[in-house]
């Protein structure tokens, strides 16, 4: 089983915000699919993709309370943290750019933050886009802001390269992700 977690904000005045990028990249890579809200406060949709099944997960808490729906996730599905793998958005990153981290601090993202606190560990794997601010925009205003024209091409580009990462992650786990 793999659980694969993108961040973002619930409301619609959310859609399409840099920290609502895990749940672009959740519905880019999905479709149209119906999603299923569930008791863990979170959207989720099941399926099997190579013989793997595979829940993912748009957490409903908003970001900084993301940690309480991923360990219920966790919890309610007997995973292992090794199963997991959370895309975010990273604005220390620059745009066009991504890293794949592994037991990483939370870099001041406070969805993050809430993860690694309700798990108790740093000790997964994560999908940081990059959407790097420019220095004198507030942070909380840049990250609930708006995508611009440039950012969504840009993050559209790259949507081939999160695809392999989501689908090396559910073929072949951490490990063969961090080959990459």
């Amino acid at each position: 089983m793999k659980i694969i977690v993108g961040l973002g904000n619930p409301e619609k005045k959310y859609e399409l915000t840099r920290h609502n990028i895990g749940f672009y990249v959740l519905d880019k890579y999905l479709g149209d699919v119906k999603w299923k809200k569930t008791k863990q406060n979170a959207l989720i949709y099941e399926d099997v993709i190579n013989d793997e099944k595979v829940v993912f997960v748009k957490p409903l808490t908003y970001m900084n309370n993301s940690g309480d729906a991923i360990r219920d996730i966790i919890k309610y599905y007997k995973a292992y943290i090794d199963d997991l793998l959370v895309i975010q958005d990273d604005i220390a990153i620059e745009l066009g750019k991504s890293r794949i981290k592994y037991e990483s601090s939370d870099g001041g993202h406070n969805g993050i933050k809430s993860i690694i606190n309700r798990l108790g560990t740093n000790k997964f794997l994560r999908l940081k886009i990059g959407l790097a601010k420019e220095h004198e925009i507030n942070t909380i205003d840049y990250v609930l802001g708006k995508l611009t024209k440039k950012e969504l091409l840009q993050v559209d580009k790259d949507m081939e390269h999160y695809f392999k990462v989501i689908n090396t992650f559910i073929d072949g786990g951490i490990e063969k992700v961090q080959k990459m």
